[in-house]
């Protein structure tokens, strides 16, 4: 049930979308495709969801060719672009029984699928209400029930996060946990990488059309990474002076507030305790930026 994909180039007239992108995401686990806009993650979604053929390279979906057998390949996925169509004429229920219908499930399996999903996805008190009333958040909800209506065994999501409000994203992030525990693949595209580090197990990193490396995003990846962290403190002064005699690179952000880098969390806890240690009033010690962001710009940093 995995997705391995072997130096799969794209390119639209003379432009190249993708360029050389390999990557493996393993059932029970959700991947991460993280990347800036224009560097290939939804053309190569769209390839894995058989949508486009690549020009070159191997692609593999549950041990299928997307190319050679795209209709296997479409009974076995679950896609949520990052834009569709909603039927808005069709209530949200409808909506999902139509997909169900097209996937040729039988009608009771369909409405009993139909009313689980509308639960995962909080959508119950909206079931009967027309797909065109639906905010974007909600009709984000609508698109990923719409992907697990044949109950899949690959999940491509492409920005599932965006329009939903902070609670919903929690929901999705349990809802895409609860998934991969099931020995689902999931492979997932976006730009909010500090949530994507409390969900995904593992991160690929893409960038003009090419895949540059893939970080596991275990514990000891959260715990030993280079972070950044925020102090406040009633000293700005001595703060200021106390990181620059120790040899700490610091700067100064919004808010009167300084910014560092520390490599590990004990490393950062040790840092606080010297600071309180030495006097110096600290009211605020705070990550302003994950493990994966920082790895994320040190291995992007020469494409801007």
């Amino acid at each position: 049930m995995s997705i391995e994909v072997q130096g799969v180039r794209r390119a639209f007239g003379d432009v190249l979308a993708v360029e050389s992108i390999s990557l493996r995401a393993e059932p029970g686990e959700v991947t991460a495709l993280i990347g800036p806009n224009g560097s290939g993650k939804t053309t190569l979604l769209l390839m894995l969801a058989t949508l486009l053929v690549p020009d070159q390279g191997q692609i593999r979906v549950d041990g299928l060719d997307p190319v050679t057998q795209p209709t296997q390949v479409r009974a076995r996925i679950g896609w949520m672009p990052d834009g569709f169509g909603t039927w808005d004429a069709l209530t949200v229920r409808e909506v999902l029984l139509t997909i169900a219908a097209a996937y040729r499930i039988a009608p009771d399996r369909a409405r009993t699928r139909t009313d689980e999903l509308l639960h995962t996805v909080h959508l119950e008190d909206l079931a009967d209400r027309r797909a065109r009333v639906l905010s974007r958040g909600q009709k984000q909800r609508l698109g990923l029930a719409r992907a697990l209506i044949n109950d899949p065994t690959v999940l491509l999501l492409d920005e599932p996060a965006s329009g939903l409000d902070p609670r919903s994203r929690i929901e999705l992030r349990d809802v895409l946990r609860g998934l991969a525990a099931q020995g689902k693949t999931v492979l997932v595209s976006s730009h909010i990488l500090t949530e994507l580090q409390e969900v995904a197990d593992r991160a690929v990193i893409v960038a003009r059309g090419r895949s540059l490396e893939t970080q596991s995003l275990d514990g000891d990846f959260v715990a030993m990474g280079t972070a950044s962290w925020r102090i406040d403190s009633l000293d700005p002064d001595r703060l200021t002076g106390w990181l620059v005699d120790h040899h700490v690179p610091a700067r100064k952000v919004g808010g009167g507030q300084t910014e560092v880098e520390v490599a590990g969390e004990e490393n950062a806890a040790r840092l606080l305790a010297d600071l309180v240690r030495d006097g110096i009033r600290v009211i605020g010690f705070t990550p302003s930026q994950g493990a994966l962001e920082s790895a994320y710009l040190a291995a992007t940093e020469d494409r801007q």
